[in-house]
């Protein structure tokens, strides 16, 4: 039997992370709009003023969500070196994205459905900076296989970009919305992955190979 004078307990969270976490697990079950700040501040064990403290308003408690969830995501990416293969690279950048997201239910339905409302008051902010670092270095991996020699050079770079990251949207939102409604949409992460690769592969060189060979088996 384990002594347990000799384990560490774990600190406990901040009200900062209990309110993230709170929100974020309420704005997936109940939809940004139906959640309140004092539901989110009463889940959590603090104030609505210390809420507000924090992050200033609902849809910066939002944004905070989505950033910390893209940290993740781009901190996962950051572990290949610069150098890496660029099909590699490609390749990993889209698995891990739609990995990353499996493994956290909850934050997959708020980038697919409510990642919108965070830009929605500023025109002047386009993107938030962890979909713009994703999305850059998506482009600087293309440019990379286009200069070796295993992009089409008939392909249109940034409309490559935006079919990868359409589709992958495209592939979680329906796997979200079957899971709240009737809708149907039984295929698995791989199976998405096998059909990004399909797609990708039509925008190589002869030879080149496919992307996303680890979701091919």
């Amino acid at each position: 039997m384990p002594d347990s004078t000799n384990v560490k307990a774990m600190p406990p969270l901040s009200s900062h992370d209990r309110i993230l976490l709170s929100a974020k697990r309420l704005f997936a079950l109940n939809g940004y709009e139906n959640t309140s700040t004092v539901a989110i501040a009463r889940e959590a064990g603090t104030s609505e003023s210390q809420l507000m403290k924090h992050f200033g308003s609902k849809r910066g408690l939002l944004a905070a969500i989505l950033d910390r969830g893209w940290n993740g995501i781009l901190g996962q990416i950051h572990t290949l070196p610069a150098n890496s293969d660029p099909g590699h690279r490609l390749t990993y950048m889209v698995e891990t994205f739609i990995t990353e997201l499996e493994n956290d239910p909850d934050l997959k339905v708020l980038m697919v459905l409510e990642a919108g409302r965070v830009r929605k008051d500023n025109r002047d902010v386009i993107v938030g900076p962890g979909f713009q670092q994703f999305a850059e270095a998506l482009l600087v991996a293309l440019r990379e296989m286009r200069d070796q020699g295993h992009i089409r050079p008939d392909m249109n770079l940034e409309a490559v970009r935006a079919a990868i990251l359409g589709m992958t949207e495209g592939l979680l939102y329906d796997q979200v919305l079957a899971q709240r409604s009737e809708y149907r949409a039984t295929y698995t992460s791989d199976d998405a992955k096998k059909v990004l690769g399909l797609v990708i592969s039509t925008c190589l060189t002869e030879g080149s190979g496919q992307p996303l060979k680890a979701a091919n088996g």
